[in-house]
This record gives structure tokens, C-alpha cells and sequence, in this order.
């Protein structure tokens, strides 16, 4: 353990405490601070000086910062307790919920949401106080024992019809969901006494080391292997929210330790197909969703589905999807190219797959009815149809995806053709 010498604190220091408090709060973003890192950046300050604010961002940078993707979580939380005048006013328009439609005048920016709650952890907003020439309040009993609760209704509540703080307060939900899946046997074989398979090289060898005498067959069963995940997301103008909440759930997914997977792929597709895999990677959110962004051009505009599954299919079938992986399509089916090109790309994205489960957010609707042309050819080639518009549909996908025999609603709509 490093030994350290006793640390001299000024008269007054409020520097020091100031140090301390932006360590908490650095803290409470996520970062692995502890106090040795404080003492570690309160002698590092007093070795640099605080003359320079650049040289001050990096002093201390160099002190809390120990992986590429928390410094996006440390700039931001930087800015709003050290640069920024005006931070608490600005922190708390960044908590509280906007209304859609309105434009803000400044768009947040990664891990900005996540300093904002660390620094506001244990502030609560103001509330008036009754006035004496107000009458007395009117008190109503409800009875809410048959009522659902909020996280029960956010989970049915659709991704489109959201406000700001229901998407900030699902997106936390959405992080703990998880999408396990069950391994299958594969050809290879491992040592079991309760096997059904001889294991006759193992068996043989063991009889050589004794002269030829067999004593014991050694048996095997199949080894278990799991399966890879590829995610295809329909990023156009009509999916853009659906999308948004769909990638912070695979972000979820893709960074899970031990949840069956052996490796999880995701692309985004509009007018052009956009491999996200490596951002998906990045540990923070924010930062691994802003980076896909910059990556894919085709944000909220047209869609070229059989374009882009084509892409897919020539380019990128053979690198991920070996050895039977299940694959997650997630659009509305609104295509725009010729409806024969669509369905030959999809009967051959079928043929790769070991499962290929469609997820359309628009099944929210009671009278759906395949009446497009891009999903009435879409339709025959996936072995699952199911919706995913809310938190509710992505729970039920994470408990039907191990079941070969769950259809969805691909009998009812093909029934309907």
C-alpha cells in the first residue's frame, strides 16, 4: 500500500474542498474515484499551480481519468462545476422535461444529462409555501389499490408518445433489461459420465496406456455454444425514436458480462447500411450513441431496405453470421424499392440465420394489416413477428427469444394474406 506524507491544508482552503466536492460528483457519474485519487489531485494542483484553467482541466484529468470513455463524463462534469458561471441554472433546464416539438436552444451533448444528475444528486426543487389568504386545501382520498403503478405504465406506454423525462426515466430502464439466451449443443463434444456419445479416441488411448485392456468407455455429450446476436435498425425518418430507444437497449445487451452471446453485431440502415459494432463497445451511453451517430449519415432520412439487407448479404453474411446466428430486424417495413428484390433478400438473410425475429413498432396498432407491399414481402421469411414499441414488447422478446416455436403474430398476419 503507498504511504503518504501528511498533507498540508491551507487556513481557509476552500480550493481543497472544492477538489473534493468535484470528486464526489465525479463520483456519482460513474467514475472510480476515491480519496486517494483526492489527495493524489489536491499535491498535483499545488504542484501545477491554478493560473491556467487548460492546465487545470489536465491536472486534474490526469488525476480522475484512467479510461478513454470517461473523459467525455469528466469534461462535461468539469465544464458545469468549474467553467461554466451560470452551471446550476443550466443543469437544472437540462433535468427538467421540455416539451416536444419545441426546439431547445442547445442541444445536450454526451454524458452531459449524467453530470447534471450527479452534481443535482440531493437538491430538490423548491416548493412555495402557502400563503395565509389562500383557503384551506381540499384533501381527496383515491383509492389506488387497483391502479397501476408509474413504472408499470412507462412500461406500456409507447416510445413515441413519451415526454423528456418518461424517455430519460425508460432509457434507465431499458439499461437494466437483459436478453439472455439459451446455448444449443454443437458437434463438438466435452467428457460427461452421463453422456450418450462414445468418446472413442479418449477411450482407446486410455486402453494403450494398459497393455490393450478396455476397463471403462468414456462417453461424451455436446459441448454447449452460443449463439451470435445481429442487430439490422431501421434508422429512417419514421423509426427515428424507436431506433434511438432500441439502441440504448443493445448498448445494454452488447456490454453485459455473461449473457450468453458470444458476440453481439449491430448496424443501422436507411438509404445506406452502417456497421456500429465498435461504438456499441464503448462503455458510456452517451458517447457510444453520439459516436454511431457521426457514423451513420442516413439519420431520420428515406429507406432502402432491400438495398441495404443486399449490402448486408453480399458484404457482411459470411463475417457474422457463421455458426448459426439470430437475427433481430427492427423496422416498419415502408420500403420504397421493387417488392421482388426485398423478398429474395430476405428469404436469403432467412436461409443464414439460425432465427430471424422481426420487430415492427408498427403492431401497436389494433387494426394492423399487412397491406404494404415491403412487409407483405418481408413477412414469409422471418420465423418471428413481433412488436416493439414500448419497454413491455422488449421484456417479451427477452423471454421469447429462446423459444424456436414462438411465432409472434406471423400466423394471424400471414393468415390475413
Amino acid at each position: 500500500m503507498p504511504e503518504y506524507a501528511p498533507l498540508d491544508l491551507p487556513e481557509n482552503p476552500k480550493l481543497t474542498h472544492n477538489i473534493t466536492h468535484f470528486a464526489r460528483a465525479l463520483r456519482k457519474a460513474g467514475l472510480p474515484v476515491g480519496p486517494g485519487r483526492v489527495m493524489d489531485a489536491i499535491r498535483a494542483v499545488e504542484a501545477a499551480g491554478f493560473t491556467s484553467k487548460q492546465d487545470f482541466f489536465f491536472t486534474l484529468r490526469a488525476c480522475f481519468v484512467n479510461r478513454p470513455e470517461q473523459r467525455a463524463v469528466f469534461a462535461q462534469v468539469f465544464r458545469l462545476y468549474w467553467r461554466d458561471p451560470r452551471y446550476m441554472e443550466h443543469m437544472m433546464s437540462l433535468m427538467l422535461p421540455a416539451i416536444r416539438g419545441v426546439q431547445e436552444d442547445r442541444t445536450a451533448k454526451a454524458a452531459e444529462k449524467r453530470a447534471a444528475e450527479a452534481l443535482l444528486d440531493g437538491i430538490e426543487p423548491e416548493v412555495p409555501e402557502a400563503r395565509d389568504d389562500e383557503g384551506e386545501e381540499t384533501l381527496i382520498e383515491i383509492d389506488a389499490s387497483l391502479t397501476m403503478s408509474r413504472e408499470e405504465k412507462l412500461k406500456t406506454l409507447d416510445f413515441e408518445q413519451m415526454s423528456t423525462s418518461e424517455i430519460a426515466e425508460a432509457k434507465r430502464m431499458l439499461a437494466k433489461l437483459r436478453l439472455r439466451v439459451k446455448p444449443f449443443g454443437s458437434r463438438r463434444g466435452m467428457p460427461s459420465h452421463t453422456g450418450h456419445r462414445i468418446d472413442a479416441r479418449k477411450t482407446l488411448r486410455a486402453a494403450m496406456r494398459r497393455g490393450g485392456e478396455m476397463r471403462r468407455i468414456h462417453l461424451q455429450k455436446p459441448r454447449p455454444r452460443w449463439p451470435n446476436l445481429v442487430v439490422l435498425c431501421d434508422i429512417s425518418g419514421s423509426m427515428s425514436q424507436y431506433s434511438r430507444m432500441v439502441l440504448h437497449f443493445l448498448h445494454a445487451v452488447a456490454n453485459e458480462k455473461g449473457a450468453g452471446w458470444a458476440k453481439v453485431h449491430a448496424f443501422t440502415f436507411g438509404t445506406r447500411l452502417t456497421n456500429i459494432t465498435r461504438h456499441l463497445a464503448t462503455r458510456d451511453v452517451d458517447a457510444a450513441l453520439a459516436a454511431a451517430g457521426q457514423e451513420a449519415q442516413d439519420w431520420e432520412g428515406g429507406t432502402r431496405i432491400g438495398a441495404c439487407l443486399h449490402a448486408f448479404n453480399r458484404d457482411w453474411s459470411r463475417r457474422v453470421m457463421g455458426q448459426g446466428a439470430v437475427v433481430l430486424l427492427i423496422t416498419d417495413g415502408l420500403d420504397r424499392g421493387e417488392a421482388k428484390d426485398l423478398g429474395r433478400e430476405m428469404e436469403r438473410l432467412h436461409l443464414s440465420s439460425r432465427r430471424l425475429i422481426w420487430l415492427n413498432p408498427l403492431l401497436r396498432w389494433d387494426g394492423f394489416a399487412p397491406r404494404a407491399t415491403g412487409i407483405r414481402a418481408m413477412l414469409p421469411h422471418v420465423d418471428a413477428f413481433r412488436a416493439g414499441h414500448s419497454i413491455a414488447t422488449l421484456e417479451d422478446l427477452a423471454a421469447a427469444i429462446s423459444k424456436p416455436g414462438d411465432l409472434g403474430e406471423k400466423a394471424r398476419l400471414l393468415a390475413a394474406l
